[in-house]
């Protein structure tokens, strides 16, 4: 099976599902209660390209806080809730596009039909969560461990447990922080079930170590075609996590928009400031529109850089304390290093411009 065989879903105005975009999630890192701060970090976040936004809710204020939330946001809200399944229905009482539950630590079967009747009253969609580190006892121990049978297996129980209730307006989320055996259980699910998938490689670590695991994990995923939804989960700024899954995607060919920046590595023969100044111009680039599948090259050197340059649709070779601008294969002019950056701006800037007559 791959993403265009899943089942559509519609989360608040998002479609996933059936062949449609994958879209990218966060999580906010505030205090749902403070509707201010949560707020703000939001709006961060859709500026930085999030498509679906998920907020913890582990007490009753936080459900509540919900309504107010959802008047300043532009992007579906989902409600994650563990243990106590009022904050579930409260949270889709207050306006929550999508709730995230792992059925096993919600309660009883009374309870967890309550949440799910709910839920069809609104057809709200469940997102149902099981990841590594929650794995029952009795799975366990069936597979000597935790593996990514168990994992599967412990997500389709819960998954059949609801559609045993009618209700198959369902997302599946299988995690796990061993990256292989995360692959491994997307790879065994995608046989079994026709549910969306929202894959992430959990708790993935710190801004290096979190990056370089889940773009491994997500990279294999993905490119097997698994995969509706994403969230790359580092320890840190949400907004680091969108620039990562953005990433990601364009470079597997799955989301284009956006400028592209490639810069060389350096060596000994460069002879400009190449680090710092590769960094101001993906910064730079960041915040410009209506550059969408723009190129940009920042190289170092003679050898590599104005064959690289002419290959972008704009960059810059470097030499020394000074560089060339190359604008489709063409030298523009030599500029100091120390005027490099502006120059590289002021082009990028009539382009944009350009492309708006």
């Amino acid at each position: 099976m791959s993403r265009k065989d899943t089942k559509v879903v519609h989360i608040g105005d998002r479609v996933i599902g059936g062949g449609n975009p994958i879209l990218i999630q966060s999580m906010c890192n505030t205090k749902t209660e403070d509707v201010k701060a949560t707020v703000a970090q939001i709006l961060s976040l859709e500026k930085a390209g999030c498509d679906i936004i998920r907020v913890a809710v582990p007490t009753m204020k936080a459900a509540e806080a919900l309504k107010d939330i959802k008047k300043e946001i532009h992007i579906p809200l989902v409600a994650d809730i563990h243990f106590d399944y009022r904050l579930a229905i409260a949270a889709m009482e207050n306006g929550a596009d999508k709730i995230r539950i792992n059925p096993g630590n919600i309660g009883s079967t009374d309870r967890v039909k309550a949440v799910v009747d709910r839920a069809k009253a609104g057809n709200i969609p469940i997102r149902v969560g099981v990841n590594s580190g929650s794995l029952e006892k009795d799975l366990v121990e069936k597979y000597g461990g935790v593996t990514a049978e168990g994992i599967v297996e412990s997500a389709l129980d819960k998954v059949h447990l609801i559609e045993d209730m009618g209700y198959d307006n369902l997302v599946i989320s299988i995690k796990s922080s061993d990256v292989l055996m995360c692959v491994k259980a997307h790879e065994l699910i995608t046989s079994r079930t026709d549910h969306p998938l929202h894959v992430g490689i959990t708790e993935a670590g710190t801004l290096f170590s979190g990056n370089i695991k889940s773009a491994v994990g997500l990279g294999i995923i993905l490119y097997q075609g698994i995969g509706d939804t994403i969230r790359v989960s580092l320890t840190g700024d949400p907004i680091e996590e969108i620039k990562s899954a953005r990433q990601i995607l364009k470079t597997l060919g799955l989301r284009k928009g956006g400028v592209e920046v490639v810069s060389c590595p350096t060596c000994g023969r460069t002879r400009i400031d190449l680090i710092h100044l590769a960094n101001q111009v993906e910064t730079m680039v960041s915040g410009m529109e209506g550059l969408d599948g723009v190129k940009v090259a920042v190289m170092g050197c003679v050898v590599n850089g104005p064959g690289e340059a002419r290959e972008a649709d704009i960059g810059i070779a470097g030499g020394v304390g000074e560089g060339l601008i190359i604008k489709k294969g063409e030298i523009l002019r030599k500029v100091p290093e120390e005027d490099l950056l502006d120059s590289l701006r002021s082009e990028l800037e009539a382009m944009a411009e350009a492309r708006k007559k």
